[in-house]
């Protein structure tokens, strides 16, 4: 069977997901997420992706970027995977595939759903249970959005930056949309997008 043809245009946003094998776990440990994100920052700057938000989940990761060119996501997430499977396998002295299949991606309506992403992003640790808020999870842009925390991977999206009219009021704008969880069919719509 071909694989689908996957769509990706230069300034528009994405929704990626790369989910463990068969659900396993992807980062093991700290030094795991260290390592992903590391390559991350080195990918998303070289072929020119800017990252507007991101969580690193035990068997999962989601990113929320726009792309300056048509093919920059893919070669990004390629040489990503690349190196982060050949850590990963050499550390755990293990073979084979880590991730299930190609990472999963949709392309995002900015003026409709792209807050909403996000929040659905850097609210995965709140819904899995492993915290009770969105900042008490130190391995998403949380962080960096909602408190101001510096970071080299993240690029504001502009839509991210008409929230206030500098970052104490937008990050405090933010904040604020993070009041309650992201429920029902907006959750739904969410989930079944990236998984088309």
């Amino acid at each position: 069977m071909a694989r689908r043809l996957r769509v990706s245009s230069a300034g528009v946003s994405e929704h990626l997901i790369q989910r463990g094998n068969n659900r396993q776990a992807t980062f093991a440990c700290e030094e795991d997420m260290q390592a992903y994100v590391g390559w991350l920052k080195t990918y998303s700057k070289k072929y020119k992706v800017s990252v507007h938000a991101w969580v690193l989940m035990t068997n999962h990761v989601h990113i929320l970027c726009t792309p300056s060119s048509n093919d920059g996501i893919s070669q990004m997430m390629q040489s990503l995977g690349r190196m982060y499977v050949m850590y990963f396998n050499r550390s755990y002295k293990r073979t084979g595939t880590l991730w299930e299949g190609r990472f999963k991606s949709c392309l995002v309506q900015e003026e409709t759903y792209l807050m909403q992403v996000y929040r659905y992003i850097e609210m995965n640790p709140v819904r899995a249970s492993m915290v009770d808020e969105p900042a008490d999870y130190f391995w998403s842009s949380y962080q960096c959005n909602a408190l101001g925390k510096k970071s080299d991977l993240l690029t504001p999206h502009s839509i991210y930056t008409r929230l206030g009219r500098n970052e104490q009021e937008r990050q405090l704008a933010y904040r604020g949309l993070f009041a309650h969880q992201i429920e029902g069919k907006l959750l739904e719509d969410i989930r079944q997008a990236t998984n088309k």
